[in-house]
C-alpha cells in the first residue's frame, strides 16, 4: 500500500481544496492534508509539519501562491511545489517555475495533477539523496585535508580533440618539450609511444561518447616517451572537467623511472611507495629490530632481507662483530622461498626442509658450509606477502623455538610497517586526488572561516581570475571581494546563515583586484575544519553570459517592435496615398483662391507629416526601399559638413578625424546621410550649453571574440563611423531603450522618439551594426560598422527631366486596395490614358487576355492576393514582351528585396505617393528607351 501523502493545500476555497483531495483519492491515494489561506497559517503549517508536497492557488484575497513559494524556498529547496489555478497564464507560470515551482496545473484539467504529483515526489527523493551525498562528501576531514595539500609534479591540460592547452615547467623537464613547442600539438604525438597511440585515441572516443574511460579517476602507471624518443615509466592521474559546452582534461604526471628501478628490489615491502620513502623507513625499522634482538640470536652477524619470488632481493647487512672482509649478500635458494611461500611455515634448519621434500631432495645451500639461509613467512592477515630470509655466518648454529619466535617478531614488525606505509600512501593518494580536483578546477574555489569570513585557501583559478596572489587572499575576508555598496547585504546574509539558514547557491557581484565588477554564480558547501565551521565555495563568472542574454533579449524585442512598426506603416501608407490623391483631385476641382483650397492644403500638410512618420517606421523596421551604391564615407561627411555645422549651432564645435585609406561601402547615400544627421541632432540636444561633436572613421576587423560578445555580429572587415559628443551621457536603463521607436527622454513636443530608431533600422537594413557607449556625465559615442567592399565608388544618376505627363497609351492597373484602385484609375484617365483595372492578379490576366489592343504599361501593387506583382508581370511578359512595368508598394516586402525587384532597370513607386508622382512615374516608364535601342 502507498504511504499516506502529507499534502499542504494553499487555497481560499474549501470546495476547490476538496476537488484536489477527491482527485487524489480516485487515484488510490489517501492524503493527510491541511488547507491554509493566509501567510501566518502557511508559516505555522510549514514550521510545524513535514510535508511531502505543497499545492497552491495562484491568487487569493489575503495571500498569493508566489508568496507561499518564496516562503517555502527560503526554508526548503526540496519539497515539491505545484500551482493549481484557473487564472495563471503561461508566462506567469514559467516565471513561477523559475522561482522554484515544479509544475502548474489548471483547475479545469485536474487530471494532470496526480501524474504531476507522482513525478515530483520521485524527483524530490532523488534531490534529497543527492544533497545528502554531497553533505557527506564535503563534511569529511579527509576532503578538507585534500584541499590543503599540494599537487603532483608535471601538469598538462588538453581539449576534446587531444590538443595540448597547458604545459608547465615540470612537464618541460620531464618530456623535453618546451611550452611553446608543446602547446597546440596533439598530446598522443608528444608523450605517448607510437605503439600505444591508437589505444589512446579509442579511449578518448569512448569517453566523449559514453563519459567512461579506463584512465579516469585513477592513478595509473604507464609508459611515456621523451622528445628524444626514450621511453620511460610515469604515474598518471587524469581529471575530466566539464565546462558549459565542452570537456577539458587535466593530467598530473610524475616521472617514476627511479622508483620503478628501486621497486624491483623493494616490491615485497610496498609496491606503491617511492624508493626513498620505502628504503628509509625500512632501514630504520630493521636497524631497530636488529639492535634489540641480535644479542638474543645464536648468530650475531647476519643479513635481514625481504624477498618475494616475483621480485629481486632487498637486503640490509648489520654486523655486531666486524667481519673482514664482509661477505656479499646472496639470494636465498628457490627451494627455500618456494617452500615458505607454498606452506606458509618457517624454515629454520636443514631438518625442517627434508620432511617437506619427502627426503628425496637436499637443500642446495649457497656458499661455504658456515653460511646458512633461514626463512619465515611475512603475513598480513590471511595473506603471505613474502619471505624474510636471514643469512648467517656462524658455523654449526641451530635455531630452536626461541629463535623462531624472534624471527616471527621481526616479521610482525615489518608487516606492521608495511601496513602503516600502505595506509599513509592511500591517504596521500586520496588527498592528492582531491587536491587535483580543487587546484585543477577551471572555476575559482576557496575555503573561508564561517566566523571570521577569512580565506583559508584558494585554488589557482581564483588567483588567476581575481588578480590577487595566494598570499594576499589569505590576509583578506570574503567582504573584500564585494563591491562596497553590497557589503552590508553580505553581512546581513551571513547573519541569517549563522542564525541557522542553510547555505544555498546564488547570484552575486564580485570585485577583482583591478576594480572590475563581475557577475558570479556561487555554489557553497559546509564543512568542518579543526572543529570550526567553514565553507567551500565554487564561483563561476557569468558576466559574459548575462551580457549575451541581455543582447539577445534586446535583439528579439527590437525585431518584434520592427515587425509591428512595418505592418502599421504598410497599411497606413495605403491610406495616406488615398488622402494625397483625393486631396489633389479636390484641389484641381476647386476654384483658385477659394476657402476650400486652404482646407485642402492643410489636409496635404497633415498627410505629409504622417508620411514622414511612416518613412521613419519603415526605416526602423528595415522595410524601406533602398538604392544602394558603392561610396566612400569621407565624401559623404564632406558633403554634410556645412549642413551639420548649421544644425549644431555656433556653440557646438564640429571636429572630423577621417582615415585617409578608408575602404568603400555599399549603402543608400541619402539614408546614410540621414543616420549621421539624426545622430548629430541627438548629440546637439544632449549638449544644451555647448560642447564638441567628433566624427571619426576607420577600417576595422571584427574578430570572433568581438562577435561572441556583440551578438549577432558576423566577423569580417568593416568601415567604422563613430559619432561622439561631450554631453550629458546616459545611464544603463536609457541605453537599453534608445533604439525603440517613440522612446524619448526629451520634453513633450521636443521630439518624436524616432530619430535613433530610424538610424538603427537603416544601419541594420544596410547589413551593419550600431552600438552605443555612454556614462552619465561623460558623453556618448555611437559606433556604426558597415561591411567593407572591394569595389570602386559609383556615381548616383540624376532623375530624368520630363515634359508633359499626359498620354494616350493603355494602362493595365492591378491594385487590391479598394481606396487606391479608383483613385489611380481617375488620375490616369484625367491625363488621357486608357485604363484597364483589376483587383487581383487573376483578374489582370483575364483582362489582358480579353483586350485585343496594345497594353503599353502594367502598373501593379507588389503584394496582392494569390500571387505577387512580380509573378503577374512575368506571366504577362510571356505573351506581351513589349509590356512596360511599374511596381507600387507600401514597404519593401520579401517580394521586393528577395525576388530581384530592385535590380537595375526595375521601376518602383513607393507609397504613399501623390497623383503628380504617379503621373510622372508612368510617363517616365513609357518614355524610357528600351534596352538595346540606339
Amino acid at each position: 500500500m502507498n504511504a499516506p501523502l502529507r499534502l499542504l493545500i494553499v487555497e481560499d476555497s474549501e470546495d476547490d481544496a476538496l476537488l484536489i483531495v477527491r482527485e487524489l483519492q480516485r487515484a488510490g491515494r489517501e492524503p493527510i492534508y491541511e488547507r491554509v489561506d493566509t501567510e501566518a497559517a502557511f508559516r505555522a503549517a510549514v514550521e510545524s509539519g513535514s510535508w511531502d508536497i505543497v499545492v497552491s492557488d495562484f491568487r487569493m484575497p489575503q495571500f498569493t501562491g508566489t508568496d507561499a513559494l518564496t516562503l517555502l524556498r527560503a526554508r526548503d529547496q526540496d519539497t515539491p511545489f505545484i500551482f493549481v489555478s484557473g487564472t495563471i497564464g503561461e508566462d506567469v507560470a514559467v516565471e513561477a517555475m523559475r522561482a522554484g515551482a515544479q509544475d502548474y496545473v489548471t483547475k479545469g484539467n485536474l487530471r494532470r495533477l496526480v501524474p504531476a504529483i507522482e513525478r515530483e515526489l520521485r524527483d524530490a527523493a532523488v534531490r534529497r539523496e543527492h544533497r545528502a551525498g554531497e553533505a557527506r562528501f564535503h563534511a569529511s576531514e579527509a576532503q578538507l585535508r585534500a584541499i590543503l595539500r599540494a599537487a603532483l609534479d608535471a601538469h598538462i591540460t588538453m581539449d576534446e580533440a587531444g590538443t595540448i592547452t597547458g604545459w608547465n615547467p615540470q612537464a618541460e623537464a620531464i618530456f623535453g618539450w618546451s611550452e611553446p613547442d608543446a602547446l597546440g600539438k596533439v598530446l598522443s604525438d608528444v608523450i605517448i609511444p607510437p605503439a600505444n597511440r591508437e589505444a589512446h585515441r579509442r579511449g578518448m572516443q569512448r569517453f566523449l561518447a559514453t563519459g567512461e574511460g579506463p584512465i579516469l579517476n585513477k592513478r595509473l602507471e604507464l609508459t611515456a616517451v621523451r622528445r628524444n624518443g626514450q621511453e620511460f615509466a610515469v604515474e598518471l592521474a587524469v581529471a575530466p572537467i566539464r565546462l558549459s559546452d565542452r570537456w577539458i582534461f587535466s593530467a598530473f604526471v610524475r616521472d617514476i623511472t627511479e622508483r620503478k628501478q628501486n621497486e624491483k628490489v623493494q616490491a615485497a615491502v610496498y609496491s606503491m611507495a617511492t624508493a626513498a620513502q620505502t628504503a628509509a623507513s625500512l632501514q630504520d625499522l630493521l636497524r631497530s629490530v636488529h639492535e634489540t634482538t641480535a644479542t638474543l640470536m645464536p648468530a650475531r652477524n647476519f643479513y635481514i632481507a625481504l624477498y618475494d619470488e616475483a621480485t629481486d632481493l632487498l637486503s640490509f647487512p648489520y654486523f655486531v662483530d666486524e667481519v673482514d672482509p664482509p661477505p656479499p649478500p646472496r639470494r636465498p635458494t628457490a627451494g627455500l622461498t618456494e617452500h615458505v611461500l607454498r606452506s606458509g611455515q618457517a624454515l629454520l634448519s636443514r631438518e625442517d626442509f627434508a620432511p617437506a621434500t619427502g627426503g628425496a631432495a637436499e637443500l642446495p645451500w649457497i656458499g661455504a658450509p658456515s653460511v646458512d639461509w633461514l626463512g619465515v613467512p611475512l603475513r598480513q592477515g590471511d595473506r603471505t606477502l613474502g619471505v624474510i630470509a636471514v643469512q648467517t655466518y656462524t658455523t654449526g648454529v641451530r635455531y630452536g623455538e626461541r629463535e623462531k619466535e624472534i624471527l616471527q617478531f621481526v616479521a610482525t614488525q615489518i608487516a606492521g610497517a608495511i601496513e602503516r606505509q600502505r595506509a599513509a600512501d592511500a591517504l596521500r593518494r586520496s588527498e592528492e586526488r582531491h587536491r587535483l580536483l580543487f587546484d585543477a578546477g577551471p572555476h575559482p574555489m576557496w575555503v573561508y572561516d564561517f566566523e571570521t569570513l577569512r580565506f583559508l585557501t584558494v585554488n589557482d583559478a581564483a588567483v588567476r581570475d581575481y588578480g590577487y596572489t595566494r598570499e594576499e587572499f589569505l590576509t583578506m575576508t570574503i567582504a573584500d571581494i564585494r563591491p562596497p555598496e553590497e557589503v552590508p547585504a553580505l553581512l546581513q546574509h551571513v547573519a541569517t546563515l549563522r542564525g541557522g539558514a542553510a547555505l544555498r547557491p546564488g547570484l552575486w557581484r564580485h570585485r577583482k583586484k583591478d576594480g572590475a565588477i563581475i557577475d558570479v554564480e556561487v555554489v557553497p558547501y559546509t564543512l568542518t575544519l579543526d572543529g570550526r565551521p567553514a565553507a567551500l565555495v565554487l564561483a563561476q563568472d557569468v558576466t559574459e553570459r548575462n551580457q549575451l542574454q541581455h543582447q539577445l533579449s534586446q535583439s528579439q524585442k527590437m525585431e518584434a517592435v520592427g515587425r509591428l512598426a512595418g505592418g502599421i506603416a504598410h497599411d497606413f501608407n495605403n491610406l495616406l496615398t488615398a488622402i494625397f490623391g483625393y486631396a489633389d483631385l479636390l484641389a484641381e476641382d476647386l476654384p483658385p483662391g477659394s476657402p476650400g483650397q486652404v482646407d485642402v492644403k492643410e489636409i496635404r500638410n497633415a498627410a505629409t507629416r504622417a508620411s514622414a512618420l511612416t518613412r521613419q517606421l519603415l526605416a526602423f523596421s528595415r522595410q524601406q526601399v533602398l538604392q544602394p551604391a558603392v561610396l566612400n564615407v569621407i565624401d559623404v561627411v564632406g558633403d554634410l559638413e556645412n549642413m551639420l555645422q548649421r544644425v549644431l549651432g555656433e556653440d557646438v564645435e564640429l571636429e572630423a578625424h577621417l582615415a585617409a585609406d578608408l575602404g568603400n561601402i555599399r549603402v543608400d547615400q541619402g539614408q546614410l546621410e540621414q543616420v549621421i544627421l539624426n545622430l548629430a541632432i541627438n548629440a546637439r540636444d544632449a549638449m544644451p550649453t555647448g560642447g564638441k561633436l567628433t566624427i571619426e572613421t576607420a577600417n576595422v576587423v571584427l574578430d570572433e571574440h568581438y562577435a561572441q560578445t556583440h551578438r549577432p555580429v558576423v566577423p569580417g572587415r568593416y568601415v567604422m563611423i563613430a559619432v561622439s559628443d561631450t554631453g550629458m551621457g546616459m545611464d544603463a536603463a536609457t541605453q537599453a531603450r534608445i533604439f525603440e521607436p517613440f522612446f524619448t527622454t526629451k520634453a513633450r513636443g521636443k521630439g518624436t522618439g524616432l530619430g535613433l530608431a530610424t538610424a538603427y533600422g537603416i544601419v541594420k537594413q544596410s547589413g551593419g551594426y550600431i552600438w552605443v557607449y555612454s556614462e552619465v556625465g561623460r558623453g556618448a559615442t555611437f559606433k556604426i560598422y558597415l561591411p567593407r567592399v572591394d569595389e570602386p565608388t559609383e556615381a548616383v544618376a540624376a532623375p530624368p527631366e520630363l515634359g508633359s505627363v499626359s498620354g494616350t497609351e493603355t494602362v493595365l492597373l492591378a491594385e487590391d486596395d479598394a481606396l487606391l484602385l479608383p483613385l489611380a484609375r481617375d488620375v490616369l484617365k484625367r491625363l488621357g490614358y486608357t485604363v484597364l483595372e483589376a483587383r487581383t492578379p487573376a483578374d489582370a490576366v483575364a483582362v489582358a487576355q480579353a483586350y485585343s489592343g496594345v497594353i503599353h504599361v502594367l502598373v501593379s501593387d507588389v503584394v496582392m492576393p494569390g500571387e505577387s506583382g512580380l509573378q503577374l508581370a512575368h506571366r504577362l511578359l510571356e505573351v506581351r514582351p513589349n509590356l512596360r512595368v511599374l511596381y507600387m508598394s507600401g514597404y519593401s516586402d520579401e517580394a521586393v528585396v528577395r525576388h530581384g525587384l530592385l535590380d537595375p532597370g526595375t521601376t518602383f513607386l513607393q507609397k504613399p505617393f501623390t497623383p503628380a508622382a504617379l503621373a510622372r512615374k508612368v510617363r517616365e516608364v513609357l518614355d524610357a528607351p528600351r534596352p538595346g535601342a540606339s
